[in-house]
């Protein structure tokens, strides 16, 4: 069966890229992947992967090219140059980058990739390591409609709710809106969480009924077991929920619409930063309230 499917080559197998590479593993999918660290390499060889030695190794072969790796400069390093993907990968290759980057990055990059003979589509994800893992990632989708088509099989590998948006950078657009929402959503739980908790209610038995009601949400479900526990291992960094808000603002400020909630929750993400937190979870934001209310984090 495995040799009608295409042939794929994984470009970075960190927190989200491990994990969904190895779900197209397990589809059926021969999947050659390079990525900056050794084990990364070895974790993918014993799913049943290749590890390649150099960018230009895993993608010479590859019908489909999948990147996944944190930003736009990265996007381009791998990208761009004589030893990067368009140099290296065969005309007619479908390049599916599902980093979350700039709209304009990935509007560039399939300029540049036509050139080449190679199509792309950006295909950001949403659900985080869980969703990645669980292969229910929501994939927002910017491109052609036949290109898209032809990846949806892969994409239904991975996520569950798969959407073209529209053309080239729509993708990415709407990760952008997807991001703010989150990010203002984990801050007003986390707002919630410090005044139950002031207040001596019982916070576990709180997040249960407000999960229940019309204050419930995806994020408060994911995250509620990081607030009670104050667990902010990371499933998504606030260094990349910092860049993410950077992308939103900066792309509401070209387009001429207005984030005032969204530029104030930028700043509390970038403080949380400055005060050493970026490498931790997202739902860390609890502790800028903390720090706010005079606790000591």
């Amino acid at each position: 069966m495995s040799n009608s499917l295409p042939k794929i080559a994984w470009i970075g197998l960190g927190i989200m890229g491990s994990p969904m590479s190895e779900n197209l593993i397990k589809a059926g999918y021969q999947v050659t992947g390079y990525t900056l660290e050794q084990e990364k390499l070895d974790r993918l060889a014993a799913a049943g992967g290749t590890a390649a030695g150099s960018i230009a190794e895993a993608v010479r072969d590859a019908d489909v090219v999948i990147t996944m790796v944190p930003a736009s400069p990265q996007v381009e390093a791998i990208a761009y140059g004589p030893d990067g993907i368009l140099e290296n990968a065969k005309s007619g290759a479908l390049l599916i980058d599902m980093s979350s980057i700039t709209p304009q990055t990935s509007v560039d990059l399939a300029k540049a990739a036509k050139d080449k003979g190679i199509r792309v589509l950006d295909a950001p994800v949403s659900g985080g390591e869980a969703g990645a893992v669980e292969a229910v990632l929501s994939i927002m989708v910017g491109g052609e409609q036949a290109d898209f088509d032809e990846a949806k099989p892969i994409f239904e590998a991975l996520g569950k709710t798969i959407v073209l948006c529209g053309p080239h950078g729509s993708g990415q657009t709407v990760k952008a809106a997807n991001q703010l929402i989150v990010a203002v959503n984990i801050q007003a739980c986390a707002e919630a969480v410090v005044f139950l908790e002031k207040s001596g209610v019982d916070l576990k038995a709180a997040l249960d009924v407000l999960n229940g009601g019309l204050a419930g949400s995806t994020v408060l479900t994911r995250k509620k077991d990081n607030f009670l526990n104050r667990d902010f291992k990371p499933g998504f960094r606030i260094d990349l929920h910092h860049k993410d808000m950077g992308i939103v603002t900066d792309a509401a400020r070209n387009v001429g619409a207005a984030l005032p909630v969204g530029a104030v929750v930028a700043q509390l993400v970038a403080s949380l930063r400055a005060q050493g937190d970026g490498g931790l979870d997202h739902s860390a934001l609890l502790r800028a309230v903390e720090r706010l209310s005079g606790a000591q984090v």
